[in-house]
């Protein structure tokens, strides 16, 4: 109905206009036009910051042939360390840093081959402890990889400008609950005590309050408060156990 009335507005103004003066146009004619001019700048400077960036996130990847890392006599390319990096460049932006800076460079380099090794450390156990994953468990992760696409034309457009096949992807995929079931067997967090979840929400208490914000009662948010520390301390063990890993492997850095 809106976009209806807006239609009709819209064509009785033309006509008002049109009898009013042929090609005189009025002050709010001119004011909607500059506005649409500078937002049209404005998108068109956001545009060019954006290729900025991306051509900055870019220079940053290696040859996608080059090895990049040896782990195990396991070979790492620079197709698996691009992909990594990616993943690095994006968490540090949406901690509102900037990876292609030049203190960040480094760190963004260090942060993407050390989780590299450390996930091929941890697939090697995997495959040596003998998990296994089913062909119905990848298909129905890759269905709920799928469900975030409107398509399956808009799923393969997003696969391939990855620069991935469905096959890299179902390996991917493969991988991901492996880790999962060797985590949880090999790697248990453990219980979270009501002490632990209380020193938290005592901690999250006082700085809602110290920014006069509403803060909720624990039962409320007990669930999450668990669930958080719960990812935190299952974090914690698996850099451990990664560290144990690295100690028995034989690894070369490349880059």
């Amino acid at each position: 109905m809106k976009k209806m009335m807006f239609t009709l507005i819209t064509g009785l103004m033309a006509i008002i206009l049109a009898a009013c003066g042929g090609n005189e146009e009025s002050k709010e004619a001119k004011n909607g036009e500059k506005a649409k001019t500078a937002e049209t700048a404005q998108q068109k400077e956001q545009q060019k910051q954006m290729e900025e960036m991306q051509k900055k996130l870019e220079a940053q990847q290696v040859d996608e042939k080059k090895i990049v890392a040896i782990v195990n006599d396991k070979e790492i390319l620079g197709s698996d360390y691009n992909s990594a990096l990616a993943y690095t460049q994006s968490q540090m932006q949406q901690m509102g840093q900037d990876p292609t800076s030049k203190e960040a460079a480094d760190q963004v380099k260090n942060q993407t081959i050390n989780s590299l090794v450390g996930q091929t450390l941890l697939l090697q156990d995997v495959d040596k402890k003998g998990y296994k994953v089913s062909e119905a468990d990848i298909n129905k992760q890759l269905d709920e990889v799928k469900k975030q696409f409107k398509t399956e034309k808009e799923f393969e457009a997003a696969l391939k400008k990855s620069g991935m096949d469905m096959k890299t992807l179902k390996t991917q995929i493969a991988d991901d609950i492996k880790i999962k079931q060797y985590v949880e067997q090999e790697v248990p967090a453990g219980e979270i005590t009501n002490e632990e979840i209380q020193k938290t929400y005592d901690q999250y208490a006082e700085q809602g309050k110290s920014t006069g914000q509403e803060v909720p009662k624990l039962e409320e948010v007990k669930p999450q408060i668990e669930q958080s520390l719960q990812q935190q301390k299952q974090q914690e063990k698996l850099a451990q156990h990664v560290e144990v890993l690295k100690k028995n492997a034989k690894i070369d850095i490349k880059i």
